[in-house]
């Protein structure tokens, strides 16, 4: 399952980050209960819609490719 986390993140997610200066960084994965700990950085780390960034974007984007992902945590 990591693997397709990181295909999702590094060809879904990084582009449209990295487009206003920001990033991400893929944590941790627990398969077992299907969290997924991510890190915005750059531009995105203190960036005040992060929040927004993360539940509206960032976690849609990985529970849609990945059905198996029940969370994702920022971190």
């Amino acid at each position: 399952m990591r693997d397709k986390i990181e295909k999702v993140v590094n060809e879904k997610i990084k582009p449209n980050l990295m487009l206003h200066g920001g990033d991400i960084e893929l944590v941790d994965v627990n398969e077992k209960d299907g969290v997924v700990m991510v890190r915005l950085t750059g531009a995105c780390a203190h960036c005040p819609m992060a929040q927004a960034t993360s539940a509206g974007f960032v976690e849609k984007t990985i529970k849609e490719n990945i059905p198996e992902v029940k969370v994702v945590k920022m971190v």
